[in-house]
């Protein structure tokens, strides 16, 4: 097995640090691993304040820049091909196999979206991402006037999905307007979910395809919350058929919840509509669904007409 070459993890420290040692401030943000795990990354010199080699002991200060240089590992494997869905010399339209993360975390560095379309075009940034698990359209800006435009009026980019939700759709149409905010996980300390005190996130979900246990959805995003439509389909009462994290209601699971980007669920981003950022011309575009996303299947219960 290979190594990748390792990642350097940069967080500039806000005033949530009040009161932590490097140590505690490890331990406490970053769950994923043990004290233990910690103790040794500081004893190895690998963690670095200010570009000083961290002890662990070190009273922290809003401002700071705490850095740790991961070694290389062992990555899991991911799917290696994407889909080229658009191309001229200012972006970049490609179709994202599901389980392919778009950048890296989550213990993934080169098998990752960004990397492999960075060896086909190593100008290319990313001006979104999609869940691990989530397929479909993802856009790239291939130069810094592009993306500053692109980024500018990225709220009259239109964003629509396709996704298989749990149980049988009693609505044609949901207007979904549930805030998403932090609430507890057993696992990670917090994660995103339905919280009345949360950021305004707003959804349209159309039933498509109503099945024997399952419904297809076409959601319309208007905001861009982590996790949205997870979070607003569970909260309706349709969870991700499959969905290992979040329940009807639209909170993480109590028994055993999955993490983030685990998979199981279907979901695609199956159309991106916006003005091209240097000739204004109207594209909209849309990749290909996956066979179980597709409503012309005969299974179970059609939608009404």
């Amino acid at each position: 097995m290979t190594l990748n070459e390792g990642y350097s993890f940069r967080r500039v420290l806000d005033r949530g640090i009040a009161g932590h040692s490097t140590l505690s401030y490890l331990v406490h943000n970053f769950p994923h691993s043990t004290e233990a795990d910690w103790r040794f990354r500081l004893q190895a010199g690998e963690v670095l304040l200010d570009d000083n080699t961290a002890r662990g002991p070190e009273c922290l200060k809003p401002g700071s820049i705490l850095i740790w240089n991961r070694p290389g590992w062992v990555e899991c494997e991911t799917p290696q091909t994407y889909g080229l869905i658009y191309r001229d010399e200012h972006i970049l339209v490609v179709d994202k196999p599901s389980g392919l993360p778009t950048l890296p975390g989550a213990g993934y560095f080169r098998n990752t979206l960004w990397s492999l379309v960075r060896t086909d075009f190593p100008e290319a940034r990313p001006l979104h991402r999609l869940g691990r698990a989530t397929s479909g359209l993802l856009l790239f800006a291939l130069n810094s006037q592009a993306a500053a435009t692109l980024s500018q009026r990225w709220t009259l980019v239109h964003k629509q999905y396709q996704a298989l939700g749990s149980g049988v759709a009693s609505l044609q149409t949901y207007d979904i307007r549930i805030p998403i905010g932090p609430q507890r996980h057993s696992r990670l300390g917090h994660v995103h979910a339905a919280s009345p005190a949360g950021k305004p996130a707003h959804s349209i979900a159309r039933t498509l395809q109503r099945r024997e246990r399952t419904t297809v959805f076409e959601v319309d995003l208007l905001t861009g919350r982590p996790h949205q439509i997870r979070i607003h389909l569970a909260a309706i009462g349709h969870p991700l058929e499959g969905d290992p994290l979040y329940a009807a209601g639209g909170l993480p699971l109590t028994d055993q919840p999955g993490l983030p980007g685990d998979a199981g669920y279907w979901l695609h981003a199956r159309r991106l509509k916006f003005d091209h950022p240097a000739s204004g011309e109207p594209l909209d575009l849309t990749a290909p669904l996956p066979e179980i996303l597709r409503c012309d299947q005969r299974v179970g219960r059609e939608s009404d007409p």
